[in-house]
């Protein structure tokens, strides 16, 4: 079976968020993937059969992944197997994406709801810092912290934040360069800090087009790694638009 790893939201290798990508030949177990998945051990691997997308960390298989979704699709644009719209059948519904005529892919999510919230048990101690204000988004956390430099200097206990009652955690600020910046932190489902979240944009966009009064922004995140995520709410649905780049490709064996 053909295998990529694939780095997402970026224009240049070795930033952004790298993906596996697994194109299955034959159905096959949800323990495989996962050994693949942790054999992998990136944040994301995407395993895909027919138009059914799967998702798996190295620790446990996720409803919802965007840098995933975005790295299948480059790998299907860049190979040929594919020319015009995609569509995903996904634990969250249907997924589409397409491609621009500059090569930015364009995908159609879920908007994710974010509604306020206290200040649960550890968050403040895990992160070192107070809060402006914290919100419930599905499984996350959304907290809002006073500028872009607190959110990039912000040094979490890893191991503290993983007893947080929450999925994940989306950090977030005003941008200084972009309309926002954000950093997403999930020690519960393996993934110590990804560098560039799509799923955490389904919560970020609404949140931020309300509180600017645009629906298409532009957001940061901050990881070591970094990527650009271009977003635009429109009612239910959030569209997240980036690019990819190939650095592997290779056989699966197994």
């Amino acid at each position: 079976m053909r295998l990529f790893t694939v780095d997402a939201f970026t224009d240049t290798a070795f930033k952004g968020n790298p993906a596996a990508v697994c194109l299955l030949d034959s159905p096959v177990t949800d323990r495989w993937m996962q050994s693949v998945a942790a054999e992998m051990n990136l944040s994301e691997t995407a395993f895909l059969l027919g138009d059914s997308l799967r998702w798996f960390t190295p620790a446990t298989e996720v409803t919802l992944c965007g840098h995933a979704t975005l790295a299948t699709a480059h790998v299907l644009y860049s190979t040929g197997a594919a020319t015009g719209q995609l569509e995903f059948s996904t634990a969250s519904g249907t997924l589409t994406v397409n491609r621009l005529p500059d090569g930015t892919l364009t995908m159609d999510f879920p908007a994710k709801e974010v509604t306020p919230a206290a200040v649960p048990a550890g968050l403040e101690k895990a992160l070192g810092v107070t809060p402006v204000q914290v919100g419930k988004s599905h499984l996350d956390l959304l907290v809002e912290l006073d500028s872009e430099q607190t959110v990039r200097s912000l040094a979490p206990d890893i191991a503290a934040l993983g007893a947080v009652d929450a999925r994940g955690v989306i950090v977030t600020a005003l941008g200084t360069e972009t309309d926002f910046v954000s950093r997403f932190f999930a020690p519960n489902v393996g993934v110590p800090e990804d560098p560039v979240t799509g799923s955490a944009h389904c919560a970020l966009s609404p949140y931020w087009s309300a509180r600017l009064g645009r629906a298409s922004l532009t957001g940061a995140q901050l990881s070591a790694r970094g990527g650009i995520v271009h977003v635009t709410h429109d009612g239910n649905r959030v569209r997240l638009a980036g690019r990819a780049v190939t650095v592997l490709t290779g056989t699966l064996e197994i």
